[in-house]
């Protein structure tokens, strides 16, 4: 008897997507400095070096590991519980009203064509996860932070998901859905996710930053800039 013909294997294709700028018209970390300003839980002054500390950041000379786990000090001996609950309201009340509607039928387009979909993002899980399951994404890569009985650390998992860290925890997922990244996409507005966008076969720069910008017409990269969201009146936001 002949053996039964073996099914040619097929590896899955990726669409991978930025948070910061590229979902989302805004900055999630200058958000949360915003919300947690209005709650009254940090002063003008806080709210200020924030600012800063995100200007530092597109500048390209913050160092990020060194900001984040400084950050994350204050949080030390906090419920993780608390957190989660905090996150999906200021996502819910900030976050999500600030999607590009052009992002939002982007990640359509890639379910239905049966991509293997994923936000990767230097953000928290805190931040990813509940805006990924309002868009009904199921695998979302952050910044991990270390959790003990129930409380937080204050220590960030290493390598935070940035730059080389975003490869890092990208290629776990890779390798668990066998996705071929040659026939990829990437979505992201920074140039700091260039090691990123040169892995897979369609990269694309979305409102891209100046270095960004001249970065993928040179290398003849598709780039795309996205209406922002509309305000309650009906009006573009600027």
């Amino acid at each position: 008897m002949t053996e039964p013909r073996r099914k040619h294997h097929v590896p899955r294709i990726g669409a991978f997507f930025d948070m910061d700028k590229t979902l989302i018209a805004e900055n999630s970390g200058s958000l949360y400095m915003k919300y947690r300003y209005e709650r009254g839980e940090v002063d003008g002054w806080a709210l200020a070096k924030g600012l800063y500390a995100y200007l530092r950041y597109k500048a390209g000379v913050l160092d990020i590991r060194a900001f984040t786990q400084q950050a994350l000090l204050e949080y030390r001996g906090q419920s993780e519980r608390r957190i989660v609950r905090e996150g999906r309201e200021f996502v819910q009340t900030l976050v999500i009203p600030t999607l590009y509607p052009a992002a939002v039928e982007k990640i359509r387009w890639h379910h239905a064509q049966g991509h293997v979909v994923a936000i990767v993002s230097g953000a928290t899980k805190y931040v990813v996860r509940p805006l990924a399951e309002y868009l009904g994404v199921k695998h979302y890569l952050y910044t991990r932070l270390e959790v003990s009985h129930g409380r937080f650390t204050g220590r960030v998992i290493d390598p935070i998901c940035f730059e080389e860290g975003k490869i890092y925890w990208l290629q776990q997922l890779v390798d668990e859905k066998d996705i071929e990244l040659a026939k990829s996409w990437f979505y992201t507005d920074s140039i700091t996710d260039l090691s990123l966008l040169d892995l897979v076969g369609h990269p694309v720069a979305v409102n891209p930053d100046p270095f960004l910008y001249r970065t993928a017409r040179r290398r003849c990269w598709a780039v795309e800039f996205f209406e922002p969201p509309a305000e309650p009146d009906g009006t573009a936001k600027p």
